[in-house]
């Protein structure tokens, strides 16, 4: 019955229906109010669907097109390609058979699979084919995984050669474009931490933590409440868990917390997310990345943290007491930022040029982020230093789906 239930509010759009009225009756309970604290953690959701390496992933996909096609145009299918030989390779599962053991013959296993898709591939794109074939998923779905597992090159004598492309050379998708299954577009794998390995989704839940005992004190964080999961949110398996953050913040305010502090217990927000936070009454209690200089990573030289930027006049003096003599806003990757030069006379005759910088140019060189930004980010990681900050930080760290 329960089955059955979900199946019907997911037929009808209606997934959330009964989690946003429970959590509307906490609301009116106040058993959830506004000012509190919460935080977001996330979990792995395996997919249902087998798990498939490359070389049976190529094959599948073949074979889950040939079985669209079989339902679909059957006629046509059987005029487009060899069925009777075709049969033998697809008539059932490529992961239900074992596959060859040598290295040789799993190659040509897979330049077989990716000449009889280079070949359907054709024949659903020929002049004469009816156009609707290539709106079938499983068709589509077939061309994205030859192309993610494949190259096509033409040889000396003009001939489409078909072969299997390496991670070296022929380069290969990134994980969160690489289809995992013919049968799940969605599914992806992903990894967390060195031991937790899937495929699927992930799952990001938020709860109030209201009770949870506060490292600073020994005592509650508040008056007694349990803790209540707020907000689901599913996402593909690769995205970061920070970019789950700002669409909770963002739900209607029946079903958000704030303001109040939210603690991230996974995943670096930016620092957009923490002002943008800031700016609704919201603290995000979560540790930035950290500033990945050469001079921040070797822990040798002066970081951004040792220049001090006059923004009224738009001016940077250096650890060495040299001022800045270039302030250009650009755009960067989408994004507002500020290029800070200093004189090539300066870092030449400086007595830390070699500590300082590396550049071909000879002189130093930043990169700054609008005056908001940097503010927040130079506090922040200032902040997640102190040992007040890191106890705080612990008390309300979530783990995996225990506490939540």
């Amino acid at each position: 019955m329960l089955a059955k239930f979900r199946a019907r509010l997911v037929e009808h759009g209606m997934e959330r229906l009964i989690f946003d009225r429970l959590v509307e009756h906490c609301r009116q309970a106040e058993l959830i109010v506004a000012g509190g604290r919460q935080r977001t953690d996330s979990t792995h959701v395996i997919s249902a669907v087998r798990d498939l390496n490359r070389l049976e992933l190529a094959g599948e996909s073949v074979r889950a097109a040939l079985e669209a096609l079989a339902v679909a145009a059957p006629i046509w299918l059987a005029g487009a390609v060899p069925v009777a030989e075709w049969e033998l390779r697809y008539a059932a599962r490529v992961d239900s058979w074992r596959l060859p053991t040598s290295k040789t013959k799993r190659d040509r296993l897979a330049e077989v699979y990716g000449q009889d898709a280079h070949q359907l591939l054709h024949a659903i794109h020929a002049p004469a084919a009816p156009e609707w074939l290539r709106e079938i998923e499983a068709v589509q779905l077939l061309r994205r995984i030859f192309m993610q597992t494949y190259y096509v090159h033409t040889d000396g004598r003009g001939r489409e050669v078909v072969r299997k492309r390496e991670a070296e050379g022929d380069g290969v998708p990134p994980g969160q474009l690489r289809l995992a299954s013919p049968y799940d577009p969605d599914a992806r794998w992903s990894a967390k931490g060195d031991e937790l390995f899937w495929c699927g989704y992930k799952v990001h839940l938020t709860e109030t933590c209201d009770n949870t005992p506060d490292s600073t004190t020994g005592s509650a964080a508040g008056t007694w409440a349990p803790n209540l999961i707020t907000d689901v949110a599913t996402t593909v398996a690769t995205a970061p868990d920070v970019t789950a953050t700002a669409g909770i913040q963002q739900r209607p305010t029946e079903r958000r917390v704030k303001p109040g502090e939210h603690y991230l217990d996974s995943g670096y927000p930016s620092a957009d997310l923490v002002t943008a936070a800031a700016g609704e009454g919201i603290t995000m209690v979560t540790p930035l990345l950290a500033d990945h200089s050469r001079q921040a990573r070797a822990t040798e030289g002066f970081d951004k943290s040792a220049f001090r930027v006059d923004w009224t006049a738009r001016q940077v003096r250096c650890p060495e007491d040299h001022i800045s003599t270039g302030w250009y806003p650009v755009r960067q990757h989408g994004r507002d930022a500020i290029v800070i030069e200093f004189a090539r006379e300066d870092c030449r005759t400086c007595p830390s040029h070699d500590r300082c910088t590396t550049a071909a140019r000879g002189n130093r060189m930043l990169t700054l982020r609008p005056r908001e930004l940097h503010e927040t980010v130079a506090a922040a990681r200032a902040e997640q230093k102190t040992d007040t900050w890191q106890a705080r930080a612990r008390a309300f760290s979530g783990d995996e789906t225990s506490q939540l």
